[in-house]
C-alpha cells in the first residue's frame, strides 16, 4: 500500500514542542511520479511551504540503494518533514531505478550509477516544470557520486545553482567529474563525517582541492550515517546555511515548533 503524505493527523499542542525525530511539522505534501528518458516511471514526494515564498529547492539523491538506501533515508526524510515549515524550503525525494519505500517502488533495476543519470535529469526536469525556484542537488553517500558525475554536465548544470555532498566516498565519481566541477564554477559543499568509513576530513580535503570553490567541512563525532539528532541538525543547518539567504540563524534552525505537529511512524 502506497504511503499517503495526507494522512499525517496534526493536532495543536498547549504550547512549544520540542522537535525530535519522528516530529512532523506542516507543509504542502504530495506524492508525484517522475518519467525517465529511458521510460522508467520513478516514485517521490514533493514537499512545499504551506504559505509564504519558496527560498530554496532541494533534489535529494539518495544513498546506495543496495545497502538500505532509499528517499526515506532518514537525514531527507527529516529535511522534508521540517524545511518547509522552518526555512521554507522545498524539498524533492524520490526512489531512483529499482528502489523501494513506503511510497513504492521505482521501475527499473539498479544500474551503478550508470542508468540514474536519467532519474537526476528526470528529477531536475520535474523541477524545472513545476517553477520550483534556487534548485540545488543534494547528494547522500551514493547520491553524491550521482551530484559529481553528473551535475557539472548538461542539461542539469544549467538548471541548478550547486550542490551539497554528504559522506562522499568518491568510487564512482573520479578526478575529472572534479575538474567539470571547478570549470563549471558552481557552489559545492563537503561534510565529511570525522569517523567516515571511506573517506575522512583530511583526504577529502585533499581530493576536493581539485575544485577551488568547494568548502569541505569536518563534523567532529560524526559517522557515515549521521546517526543522531546532533548530526542531523547540523547537516540541515548547513544545508540551509548554503542554499537559503536567511540561513539557518545564529543558533540554527529552531527545535521547538508552536503549532500544529504530527507524529511520523517509525
Amino acid at each position: 500500500m502506497t504511503f499517503d503524505p495526507a494522512s499525517y493527523d496534526f493536532t495543536q499542542p498547549s504550547g512549544p514542542a520540542p522537535i525530535r525525530a519522528s516530529t512532523v511539522l506542516p507543509a504542502k505534501r504530495e506524492n508525484i511520479e517522475l518519467h525517465t528518458a529511458d521510460g522508467h516511471k520513478l516514485v517521490g514526494e514533493l514537499a512545499l511551504p504551506e504559505s509564504g515564498p519558496i527560498t530554496a529547492t532541494l533534489i535529494t539523491l539518495h544513498p546506495l540503494p543496495t545497502h538500505g538506501g532509499f528517499m526515506d533515508s532518514h537525514v531527507y526524510r527529516k529535511a522534508s518533514y521540517r524545511l518547509p515549515a522552518l526555512a521554507g524550503v522545498a524539498v524533492l525525494r524520490f526512489n531512483t531505478r529499482g528502489t523501494a519505500s513506503a511510497r513504492g517502488t521505482s521501475a527499473g533495476s539498479f544500474e551503478e550509477g550508470v542508468g540514474e543519470r536519467l532519474d537526476v535529469e528526470a528529477a531536475v526536469h520535474f523541477a524545472v516544470e513545476r517553477q520550483l525556484p534556487n534548485r540545488w542537488l543534494v547528494g547522500w553517500s551514493f547520491g553524491t557520486e550521482l551530484a559529481l558525475m553528473y551535475g557539472a554536465v548538461e542539461p542539469v548544470a544549467s538548471q541548478v545553482q550547486g550542490a551539497v555532498l554528504l559522506s562522499p566516498p568518491l568510487h564512482r565519481a573520479t578526478d575529472e567529474h572534479l575538474r567539470l566541477w571547478a570549470a563549471a564554477g558552481k557552489p559545492l559543499t563537503v561534510l565529511v563525517p570525522e569517523h567516515d568509513d571511506y573517506l575522512q576530513p583530511a583526504a577529502a580535503a585533499e581530493r576536493f582541492r581539485l575544485v577551488p570553490q568547494a568548502r569541505v567541512v569536518g563534523v567532529a563525532g560524526a559517522k557515515h550515517l549521521w546517526v543522531g539528532e546532533k548530526y542531523a541538525s547540523r547537516v540541515l543547518n548547513e544545508i540551509v546555511d548554503d542554499v537559503t539567504e536567511a540561513g539557518s540563524g545564529p543558533h540554527g534552525l529552531p527545535q521547538e515548533w508552536n503549532g500544529p505537529v504530527a507524529t511520523a511512524a517509525t
